[in-house]
């Protein structure tokens, strides 16, 4: 409301202090400036504020920690070469002959992770071949363990005659997309291994050929860029440690005055699909307001470690594990943190998975779907008490104006307004030079009253307070337009018990709103 009530304002001064159309008599001038309707619409819209028995009620859901698979497995680019060379000083190759039939076993460097098998949501392998001798030769790789829907990896390869100096090359890349690896190695008990099996050979209708003892046969096969959808072993003990910083910008116009908010439950729910355990703490929550003024939440379980448990169930059945702290005046100092309408939040965590080391033998799991999830869940009442709440907001503006021409006498903004929110307000325009020194100062004539003191509407099914406020722009006032550089909108809410005259909670009902329309009366003396 203040935004557009402070658009409002300037506008109307804008068009004044640029009126320039000469005339040759005083003038009085009433202009509508802007007809508009507030509401909470937007907010109901976006399941922030939800209908609840006819009032309205804050459902907040919002996701403030979201930890997937990649942030836990990160399988770095491996590369295997294996180079053959004969025994003999000189070897008769006949057509057809096999003379390289290797079985290696590969390691995968990962720190503090011990995998089992993966499934590749994405990533490549690079094979290039050199042949050294004079006839085509075939390359067989196999890789035991990488399959796809259930059949092994298996590639052939024909490197043309080359030589020494000048091998014949082949180079291929395959989409790795969708392939499971089996990382237990050859006796099927380790892990973060894997095993190839390549054989070389000259092709049968090639030309016999002599191969030495200083031809080199190579493989180089690269897996790159490896990105997994499902992973089992030991993940090791991860920590993450994070501090926060929320800003709610919006809060930056408190100014001072009191807020009171009705009982609150605020759950903060962190969520595991991983098949591994883990351990939490919440070190500090705290927020800041617009004054200065610190509040840190104070709960029995922050700085104090939770047990995560694991997920359940596998593929299809996936089941987490959800580990809730909630706040609420039983048990923190929620009503206050929150009155405190702090616009800098802090939140420092720490989210640890295995913290006691491989109790599990290796039997971590992820899967596609699994991710370590921190969510807020808020439910509350809209039923709001304030007491002289002050917001404000400031707007640079330009009101330069020829005196010569047209001079200013006397000016009002006339707000009309409908207001079906049981607030009211006390609107006050403060006008400060380009140093922020303070000119001048215009109270409202009356306040825009409380819904509570108007009377019932049918067709909007709420009690309805229409209000006429005028401001009165002084001669004063407007004669130092050409210094008036910002203006300040302040904004003093209340709510007010009509029974008792006190200061109260009130409900806001479904479908408030704030209708007003902004005018202008003002007097100009106009010279040629």
């Amino acid at each position: 409301m203040m935004k557009k009530l402070g658009f409002v304002l300037v506008s109307f001064l804008l068009l004044v202090g640029c009126k320039k159309e000469p005339v040759s008599w005083n003038s009085s001038w009433n202009l509508p400036l802007i007809n508009d309707t507030l509401d909470l619409l937007d907010y109901v819209n976006d399941s922030t504020i939800v209908n609840n028995a006819g009032f309205y009620s804050l459902e907040l859901k919002r996701t403030l920690l979201d930890l997937n698979l990649n942030d836990l497995i990160e399988i770095p680019d491996t590369t295997l070469e294996e180079n053959y060379v004969s025994a003999f000083t000189n070897l008769t190759i006949n057509p057809g002959f096999s003379f390289v039939n290797s079985t290696e076993e590969h390691n995968i460097e990962i720190e503090n992770v011990e995998l089992k098998k993966i499934i590749l949501k994405s990533g490549h392998i690079d094979i290039t071949v050199k042949n050294p001798i004079g006839t085509v030769t075939i390359f067989n790789v196999t890789l035991p363990g990488v399959e796809k829907d259930g059949v092994i990896f298996n590639r052939q390869y024909s490197a043309p005659a080359g030589t020494n100096a000048n091998p014949g090359v082949v180079t291929k890349s395959i989409d790795l997309t969708g392939y499971s690896i089996d990382l237990t190695g050859v006796s099927g008990s380790s892990f973060n291994k894997f095993q190839s099996q390549i054989t070389v050979s000259s092709s049968p209708t090639g030309p016999t050929v002599v191969m030495t003892n200083q031809d080199i046969t190579r493989v180089k096969a690269s897996f790159k860029d490896l990105k997994v959808s499902y992973a089992k072993g030991y993940f090791g003990d991860r920590i993450f440690s994070d501090s926060t910083i929320l800003n709610i910008k919006e809060l930056n116009a408190y100014q001072g005055g009191l807020i009171d908010l009705p009982s609150t439950s605020v759950k903060f729910n962190i969520e595991n699909s991983i098949k591994v355990i883990g351990e939490g703490k919440l070190h500090y929550i705290t927020n800041e307001n617009q004054s200065g003024n610190i509040i840190s939440l104070t709960h029995p379980q922050i700085g104090s470690s939770l047990n995560i448990d694991a997920a359940s169930g596998s593929w299809g059945t996936l089941m987490p594990s959800i580990k809730t702290i909630e706040f609420n005046s039983a048990n923190s100092n929620i009503e206050s943190y929150l009155e405190n309408l702090g616009s800098i939040h802090k939140i420092g965590y720490t989210i640890k998975i295995n913290p006691w080391g491989n109790i599990s033998g290796g039997w971590d799991e992820l899967f596609p779907s699994s991710k370590i999830k921190v969510n807020l869940e808020a439910l509350m009442p809209l039923a709001i008490g304030m007491d002289n709440l002050k917001l404000r907001d400031t707007f640079n503006v330009d009101l330069n104006s020829d005196p010569e021409k047209t001079v200013i006498k006397s000016g009002d903004l006339i707000l009309q307004s409908s207001n079906g929110f049981p607030f009211s307000s006390k609107l006050k325009l403060f006008f400060l030079d380009d140093s922020g020194n303070l000119l001048h100062e215009v109270t409202g004539s009356s306040e825009i009253g409380s819904s509570q003191f108007g009377t019932f509407d049918s067709q909007h099914s709420m009690n309805i307070k229409k209000n006429e406020i005028r401001f009165v722009l002084s001669e004063a006032v407007l004669s130092d337009q050409n210094n008036i550089k910002r203006i300040v909108v302040e904004s003093a809410f209340n709510s007010i018990n009509p029974a008792t005259g006190a200061v109260a909670q009130a409900l806001i009902p479904s479908g408030a709103f704030l209708a007003f329309k902004l005018k202008t009366e003002f007097v100009t003396e106009n010279k040629f």
